[in-house]
């Protein structure tokens, strides 16, 4: 009989439901004192960033044409984000903290109150989803490879799927699947799949059904 998998050892082992973490080092709680008029003129340009991105795409993505979007001055744009890689980031940052408050307070089954294999699969289809919409804006702020799997999104993503493993397979080892079933979401492998290969999103969403299927030994859904 083989010898049992030794457990796999991580610096930052996910005992628990994960913590909420921010994608970038701002938001408005951290300026309690930030003016009306700043935080509206931040929504506002964050709105039209998020407009042109999915008109043009990210490589379209000026300060300039933000500011004309917003109707506000271009110096209003580089005082509030610096330069275009702190207006992507704080555009990834907005997006991402909507998906992480989804995950651990919306409705089920992407939020609490499902079994853990319909939310696996709920996550994985939403994330697909999201990666899709997004695809170049997730591209534009992928992180460098060094920073790849230690970034707080990527920390947080792979610790609710590692929480949702435990519940839904107790006997794998979970550590390590995370960042399998992650891999599969990769917004670098969805853009080669997707854009260089043809596949269309629905084969992507089935194939991440029949993957949670085989990892959790469950029958797919229908």
């Amino acid at each position: 009989m083989p010898a049992a998998l030794p457990p796999f050892q991580e610096p930052e082992k996910t005992a628990g439901p994960p913590e909420l973490l921010q994608l970038g080092p701002w938001t408005e709680e951290d300026e309690p004192c930030l003016r009306a008029d700043a935080a509206r003129n931040r929504a506002r340009l964050l709105e039209a960033a998020a407009r042109l991105v999915a008109e043009h795409g990210a490589a379209g993505l000026t300060m300039e044409a933000v500011a004309a979007a917003a109707s506000v001055g271009k110096g209003t744009v580089f005082r509030r984000f610096g330069d275009r890689t702190g207006l992507l980031m704080a555009l990834l940052d907005h997006s991402e903290k909507k998906f992480q408050a989804a995950l651990l307070g919306g409705p089920a089954p992407l939020g609490p109150g499902a079994p853990p294999v319909e939310r696996l699969r709920a996550f994985g289809l939403a994330t697909l989803r999201r990666c899709v919409d997004e695809l170049e804006l997730q591209l534009a702020a992928e992180p460098s490879a060094e920073r790849r799997y230690t970034s707080a999104p990527r920390r947080f993503l792979r610790g609710h799927v590692a929480l949702l493993l435990r519940q839904a397979v107790p006997d794998a080892d979970s550590e390590l699947l995370s960042h399998t079933l992650l891999a599969y979401l990769d917004p670098a492998l969805v853009h080669h799949l997707t854009e260089q290969c043809g596949v269309p999103p629905a084969r992507l969403e089935a194939g991440w059904l029949d993957l949670v299927a085989r990892v959790t030994r469950t029958a797919p859904p229908g």
